[in-house]
């Protein structure tokens, strides 16, 4: 070896012991120690990432919940379970927590949506919007193209026969993903307590949601009248406070389109000292 070598290998070497010191008296110094609780968190956490609790993942979420920023039953997938392992982790009380379930504003399936013209673009609902709205003559319906299906990571919507999404409930988890994937904003997430609806999102006059569609809502307010204040119009629309509404009171037998109903059919009431008899629906019993 060189002699004129030795001394800059020293150096060389004294500076990088003396770099490599320098970045483990930093770390011991600076070094943020994460809570255990974190991970015991992320573990019970679906791991889905599908941002139904507002932010960017699970590992977002248990950073959050862990640090008093998010309430332990904010994740809509795990419900009330995952909630209840999150409080016991934390050592808090979970609370009570209503189950999400994603809900279709819209029943104007092929046969009853009038048609406009024929469309031979993009399937998809979110390039209908833009070109030209598809098919169908109402501009605030369903477009039929699936996005919700393609959106959902759950498998639970399917298109069904007259070209509307169906919700699965019982693989329903609330994220939400459906709703930020529909163009026209026919999807929200209700509470599964909830079980009547506006099957309608048209807010065109009475005579053109008419003539566009068979099903939809025609502003007649015939169910804000008798609703005590549960119901309002905007727009020509009828739209439901859920905390002021009493679904008994509703004359939804009136509504000449049935654009606002029951999810499903109340079932039907006995009379008292009957062991049999068909009765009336809840719905018709109180009106």
């Amino acid at each position: 070896m060189e002699p004129t070598l030795i001394p800059a290998l020293l150096t060389m070497s004294g500076l990088g012991a003396l770099l490599a010191g320098g970045l483990a008296f930093a770390d011991r110094k600076l070094r943020v120690e994460e809570d255990e609780r974190i991970g015991e968190v992320l573990g019970v956490l679906p791991g889905a990432n599908c941002g139904g609790c507002g932010l960017a993942g699970c590992q977002d979420f248990a950073v959050k919940v862990v640090a008093g920023e998010k309430d332990v039953n904010g994740c809509p997938v795990g419900g009330p379970d995952v909630a209840a392992e999150i409080a016991r982790i934390l050592g808090v009380e979970a609370g009570d927590s209503i189950r999400l379930v994603a809900r279709v504003h819209c029943r104007g399936g092929n046969g009853l949506a009038q048609v406009k013209a024929s469309y031979a673009g993009p399937a998809s609902c979110s390039a209908k919007a833009l070109v030209s709205g598809g098919d169908k003559a109402c501009l605030y319906g369903c477009l039929g193209g699936g996005d919700c299906v393609e959106a959902c990571q759950f498998d639970a919507i399917f298109m069904d026969e007259q070209g509307l999404p169906q919700v699965m409930d019982v693989l329903c988890t609330g994220c939400g993903a459906c709703v930020k994937a529909c163009p026209r904003d026919i999807i929200e997430l209700h509470p599964e307590t909830h079980e009547l609806f506006v099957f309608c999102r048209n807010r065109d006059d009475p005579r053109t949601a008419r003539k566009v569609c068979a099903v939809a809502c025609i502003g007649c307010a015939i169910c804000a009248k008798k609703s005590n204040g549960a119901i309002s119009m905007k727009d020509n629309l009828a739209v439901i406070d859920y905390a002021r509404l009493d679904p008994g009171i509703i004359p939804i037998e009136r509504c000449s389109t049935k654009a606002i109903g029951f999810l499903r059919p109340p079932e039907p009431a006995r009379e008292a000292g009957t062991a049999s008899g068909t009765g009336a629906t809840q719905g018709e019993a109180a009106l």
